[in-house]
């Protein structure tokens, strides 16, 4: 999930998207069947069949398309009304859909819509780290932990913690069990707090205003964005890094378990209405430098990914992909992909987004309504389509 509204908007932007969702979303819809494939089962661990090969899923106005990861053939057409957000689920076969109502759980490999929900106000950032997927619902501050592998059987066994006061949030779930999560109100973002296994508060810092996003990096550490810096979690410490310029805003990231350096945007006019920056960010989670790349275009919050070997991905408003080497803070090369295209005003609109699988960056382009395979290490496309809808959100299953 990603928030690009300025703090003193985001009250009056989530008023009307709330409203708007409570109007046009269903939480309601049956769970749907596809073919007889889907209902074979595999017989090492009794999961259907995949009806799907490595599923891309996107969102258009009323629904969602399934497409085949190799072909991009549509595999399913699942409509469902209201403005609906993405994410891996963080295995092999679901994606998560964060409805008005709460999180619905999609059997992509599949090809169909499952009974499982996890219902709350206002579903916000899903996030998979160590086996392990955390979801944090906004308007209550309740955090949901489980294995993803279980949701092959059903709704599985969660872990749950609630926060102090309900707010934008997000949470990881380390490999030790101990939980990383913001604190903050409707109101205000503050800071992070780090909790034990038994959710006891080991320690926390509140000098990062606006707090928003997240990205796990090399050796498990966990940065956190904020309106002039970032907050790094590593090795039970947590430090502050401080912008470049007075404001300097980080709300979103993207990390490699292949490298200590975060990918992050870069904002630093906090008076403009919709600033288009041209720098992103890289944040070195072993030494706590900050450092600015100038792509020489415009980029979204949608824009951002890592590469198999760890290349920081951006997909800027000039129609190609930036490859940037992290350690020498660098633009490697481009990779041609669609013409230019220009950020739209409200956030919720439909702009080019990638997603990167393996050594696949699958990137949409609203309006010609297609949607593109690339290798990365090539830069040739592998495969591409024309939707009936214009895409939006852009996700898939992990490997």
């Amino acid at each position: 999930m990603r928030d690009t509204a300025r703090p003193r908007k985001a009250a009056g932007i989530a008023l009307l998207l709330a409203a708007s969702l409570a109007l046009t979303a269903c939480g309601g819809q049956q769970t749907q069947e596809t073919g007889s494939s889907a209902k074979k089962s595999d017989a090492r661990s009794g999961a259907p069949t995949p009806a799907v090969t490595d599923p891309v899923v996107t969102t258009y106005d009323g629904g969602l398309y399934v497409l085949d990861g190799e072909t991009l053939e549509i595999a399913e057409d699942i409509p469902l009304p209201g403005f609906n957000r993405i994410n891996p689920a963080g295995d092999d076969r679901h994606v998560m859909i964060s409805t008005s109502d709460g999180f619905r759980v999609l059997d992509a490999a599949g090809g169909k819509l499952t009974d499982i929900e996890f219902q709350g106000a206002k579903p916000g950032h899903v996030v998979h780290h160590a086996g392990r997927t955390v979801l944090f619902t906004d308007g209550t501050g309740e955090v949901t932990a489980f294995d993803p592998d279980d949701l092959a059987g059903g709704k599985p066994k969660t872990t749950t913690y609630t926060a102090p006061s309900p707010h934008h949030g997000v949470a990881v779930e380390l490999a030790n069990g101990h939980l990383v999560t913001t604190l903050g109100t409707e109101e205000e973002r503050t800071g992070i707090t780090v909790l034990d296994e038994n959710r006891e508060e080991i320690t926390r810092n509140e000098e990062c205003p606006g707090v928003h996003g997240e990205a796990t990096a090399k050796d498990e550490a966990v940065v956190i964005g904020c309106e002039d810096g970032v907050l790094i979690h590593r090795g039970g410490t947590i430090t502050k890094v401080d912008s470049p310029t007075e404001y300097g805003r980080i709300g979103n990231q993207a990390g490699s378990e292949d490298s200590p350096i975060v990918l992050g945007d870069y904002k630093k006019d906090a008076d403009a209405e919709l600033e288009r920056p041209e720098q992103v960010s890289l944040i070195d989670t072993r030494t706590g430098e900050l450092r600015l790349v100038d792509l020489g275009t415009s980029y979204t919050f949608r824009s951002l990914a890592r590469g198999p070997h760890g290349e920081a991905l951006v997909l800027g408003t000039d129609g190609e992909i930036h490859v940037i080497d992290p350690e020498e803070g660098k633009v490697t090369r481009t990779i041609p992909v669609m013409d230019q295209w220009r950020e739209p005003l409200e956030w919720q609109r439909p702009r080019p987004a990638i997603f990167v699988r393996d050594h696949t960056a699958y990137v949409s382009d609203p309006a010609t309504r297609r949607l593109h395979a690339i290798d990365i290490e090539s830069g040739e496309q592998r495969a591409s389509v024309t939707l009936p809808k214009a895409p939006n959100e852009l996700s898939g299953v992990r490997h």
